[in-house]
């Protein structure tokens, strides 16, 4: 686009995708009430993408395409908001879909809480070739709860707490935060929590109004910046700023219990004790450290508890049994699996 500045500049990095791209753009162009322009970035494709973009930008003049030699996704992203100039800034992703009210809805979430500097939608993942995992339905469903800024804001150390290509920012917040970091981690995550401990307010407008294509070639499943080691590096740099210098208590000594706490002895946190209710466990001292039933608690007069157990049904347990002994979460203890 030329001569005016949009009010939304849309960003929608592709790389190999012709036959799904057409859809993606399809729906960011049929946005109702948005003054939008849409920027792909064609991240090195070698098939028909090219081509596909092409028409499609001669058909609506809102859609610009931007062609450059293979530079991975952050890359890409930031080529991108380096290109525009609009207020706010839209993600998409050139396998999904999204609801024709989605951008609208998300200015509305903007305007009636300015404290707020982005938010995501509710989500509803489908695939082409198979029902979708129960676990990844498990996880979109975490995700669509997160409706309000205090709960995204209490979980955003479980899991990456909002659907990337959903969301809205304002661009005055993510470049005050230096845009996307080009790190060995989730580059969504590490946004999310950069904006949060910089006082950014997030949220989830309550509406379902983006479809999460899963396949086998999501870079979920296929870098190892979204595996498991990733995860709990972002999160234990995020701790440790919080408490260097200090204790902690960790609640779990299973295995994501035991990493995070050696991460964080690496970046001078100490960990003085650990909470299980395995009674094999009670009692023993693990990498030096004793190992106590949840019974010990008491007052929240001690470090602050990390509870990093990730089974099913013990986060909102664990929550439950602190609170009834008058601990606050973020001032007393932190969820954090």
């Amino acid at each position: 686009m030329t001569g005016r500045t949009a009010a939304i500049s849309v960003l929608l990095p592709v790389r190999n995708a012709a036959g799904t791209v057409a859809a993606a753009v399809g729906s960011m162009c049929r946005q109702r009430g948005a003054d939008l322009e849409l920027l792909a970035i064609d991240d090195g494709s070698t098939d028909d993408t090219a081509r596909v973009l092409a028409a499609l930008a001669r058909a609506d003049r809102r859609v610009r395409v931007v062609r450059t030699p293979p530079l991975g996704l952050v890359a890409a992203l930031n080529r991108g908001l380096a290109e525009t100039t609009a207020p706010l800034v839209a993600r998409m992703d050139a396998d999904d879909e999204s609801h024709p009210e989605r951008l609208a809805q998300s200015v509305a979430a903007l305007e009636a809480q300015p404290e707020l500097s982005g938010v995501g939608t509710q989500v509803e993942v489908f695939r082409d070739d198979r029902p979708v995992s129960p676990n990844l339905l498990t996880f979109a469903s975490w995700l669509n709860s997160l409706t309000s800024p205090a709960a995204l804001f209490a979980d955003r150390l479980v899991e990456s707490p909002l659907c990337h290509p959903s969301v809205l920012l304002k661009r005055a917040a993510l470049e005050q935060v230096g845009g996307y970091r080009d790190v060995d981690l989730p580059e969504d995550w590490d946004l999310w929590l950069r904006l949060l401990e910089r006082g950014h307010g997030l949220s989830c407008v309550p509406r379902v109004l983006h479809r999460w294509r899963d396949h086998d070639r999501r870079l979920t499943r296929t870098d190892a910046r979204y595996a498991r080691a990733g995860h709990l590096r972002l999160k234990a740099g995020v701790l440790a700023a919080r408490h260097r210098g200090q204790a902690v208590t960790v609640w779990g000594a299973g295995e994501t219990g035991l990493s995070l706490s050696r991460l964080l002895r690496e970046a001078g946190v100490s960990v003085s004790a650990f909470i299980d209710v395995n009674p094999r466990k009670v009692g023993m001292r693990i990498d030096d450290t004793p190992v106590h039933p949840m019974s010990a608690l008491g007052a929240p007069t001690g470090p602050h508890l990390l509870a990093a157990v990730g089974a099913k049904g013990a986060r909102s347990e664990i929550r439950a049994h602190l609170r009834g002994l008058g601990w606050r979460e973020g001032e007393h203890f932190t969820c954090v699996a």
